[in-house]
């Protein structure tokens, strides 16, 4: 392609990300926009468009305007890709190779990478692949800083959490200390003051709801506007299980437990959990909430009044079973007299009795026995929807809570920012054809560049390094060869092994059960469906 005798339309590619904080100015998205536009400018090129992924990793290629601008260019909108420089492309040398060298030119693209003096119009173009090799150890060597600072923190006692634990606020002076929220310490102090003077967690729950006090999550919506709660939480009353965990929660001593979960790999998304022995604690970080004797005695009630079977009773259905009537969580109830079955109850009964909801009782084991049975007769899958089955179950995002905040807040704000970056699209449109002054344009574009800057600051706090999923594949076919194996012998299973539970089914409702008088004697009936995932149909029982 002669650059001579061709008209060029270009797309502006711009990326940004997590890797590239150290750079600071140099690499943000109105600086690569300020290059880009002079650029195409200055050589007469059309800008058919720009194309903006900002907080998208480098490693990977799934990013949504990278995906736009590759549909544009197959749909011969543009025939020219303009960056700033190659590691805007991408860091994956691999699959970057793959497009300078194959697809561009396939496609008859020219691709230009400004600072790195790339053009594929020229004869003169070695460096691109090495410079491909660079970027993808630059990615590497960033994610072991990254990580290696963040455990440096956690080693000196550093707050490196997003929003500060219940009770506690980030320290304005230092956001990786913490000091007591005036506002919510009362509560956390009167949680313990309750559990020290025997009451249940489910008598606490019920008490902070009928004064109406904001849960953390709400709490944390109230003072961080940016986040919807709806969309935030979706637990808006307490509930015993939070009371449980803060009950546990180290924090409230002064102390920080902190490293309970990692990345498998710096070119994956997937993050694990950690032992409880792997956490990295370190005392006496900041201003306890609670003593140690109250710590201590509320912790000795608490499991003291904990039932625990030979078998090391755990209720596998957390979070699966739900009430068929109001939607809340089925939960375990018990006694402590040893050998009385389990059974689960709706939490709304739990929580607030016959006034909210009916107690939807239905025996653990049974419905153990029937999930099983129900399983069985679903499983025998052929080898076509065995992979099928696996390549949902490696689609799927098993984050951690914590992971999904991010997320949710990151979201928010960078709905604003691509609102913004439209409005600086036009704006530098209507500069370009003279519809406003230079002037008038810098006051405007000043004014939304800073209020892009503070978005970013703040994504910048929240984001972690969100990696792509190059080795899935090789992923896919491990998981293949386990499941696989695991579904062969699910055939003839005696026993629900947990996880296979947690990947084929989404939710099991739990119906009002009746008493039948029969000649034999009671009959109880009890409507039970199971929902599976990936397009497997409901069952009944």
């Amino acid at each position: 392609m002669k650059s001579g005798t061709t008209r060029y339309t270009a797309g502006l590619y711009l990326r940004l990300s997590k890797d590239d904080d150290s750079l600071k100015e140099s690499a943000s998205i109105a600086t690569q926009r300020k290059m880009l536009y002079s650029f195409a400018k200055e050589h007469g090129y059309n800008v058919y468009g720009e194309y903006v992924d900002d907080g998208y990793s480098g490693t990977n290629f799934d990013r949504p305007a990278f995906q736009r601008m590759i549909r544009d260019v197959e749909d011969g909108k543009i025939n020219m890709v303009i960056t700033k420089d190659l590691s805007r492309l991408g860091r994956d040398y691999i699959t970057a190779g793959q497009y300078t060298e194959l697809f561009f030119p396939s496609k008859n693209i020219r691709y230009i990478a400004i600072n790195d003096g790339y053009d594929s119009a020229s004869p003169y173009n070695d460096i691109a692949p090495f410079k491909h090799v660079i970027n993808e150890m630059y990615a590497r060597d960033t994610s072991k800083k990254i990580r290696s600072a963040i455990l440096t923190k956690m080693q000196a006692g550093s707050f490196i959490g997003n929003f500060a634990p219940y009770g506690y606020l980030k320290d304005p002076e230092d956001k990786n200390h913490l000091i007591i929220d005036e506002n919510t310490a009362p509560v956390v102090q009167h949680i313990f003051k309750m559990a020290q003077c025997g009451c249940r967690p489910i008598d606490i729950a019920r008490d902070l709801n009928a004064k109406n006090t904001p849960t953390p999550a709400m709490y944390r919506c109230q003072t961080h506007p940016y986040l919807d709660v709806t969309n935030y939480s979706k637990r808006l009353e307490w509930t015993s299980a939070t009371i449980c965990k803060m009950l546990r929660n180290v924090v409230y001593l002064g102390h920080m437990a902190q490293g309970k979960s990692g990345k498998i790999s710096f070119k994956s998304k997937a993050v694990i959990g950690k032992p409880p022995e792997d956490w990295i604690v370190i005392e006496n970080t900041h201003e306890p909430l609670v003593s140690q004797e109250t710590y201590n005695l509320v912790r000795q009630r608490t499991q003291s009044r904990t039932y625990r079977s030979t078998g090391d009773f755990q209720n596998m259905f957390s979070g699966i079973a739900k009430c068929m009537d109001c939607g809340r969580n089925m939960s375990a109830t018990g006694s402590m007299n040893q050998g009385t079955p389990y059974r689960l109850a709706c939490g709304g009964y739990k929580l607030y009795g016959k006034k909210e909801c009916t107690n939807h009782f239905v025996d653990y084991q049974t419905l153990y026995d029937i999930v099983l049975q129900q399983l069985r007769k679903h499983i025998c899958l052929d080898e076509g929807e065995r992979l099928e089955l696996v390549e949902q179950l490696t689609d799927e995002k098993s984050a951690p809570k914590e992971v999904q905040t991010d997320k949710k807040v990151i979201a928010a704000l960078e709905r604003r920012k691509k609102e913004l970056d439209e409005i600086i699209r036009h704006l530098y449109e209507d500069n370009l054809s003279a519809k406003i002054s230079d002037e008038r344009f810098e006051k405007m574009l000043a004014n939304y560049e800073q209020e892009q800057q503070q978005a970013d600051e703040k994504i910048n706090e929240l984001r972690a390094c969100l990696l792509n999923k190059d080795e899935q594949e090789e992923l896919t076919q491990k998981i293949y060869k386990y499941f696989s194996q695991r579904l062969y012998e699910c055939e003839n299973m005696s026993q629900l092994p947990p996880q296979l539970l947690y990947h084929l089914i989404d939710h099991i409702e739990i119906g009002q059960g009746y008493y039948e008088k029969t000649a034999a004697g009671r009959i109880k009936h009890q409507e039970i469906k199971i929902h599976y995932r990936f397009g497997m149909p409901s069952a009944h029982a």
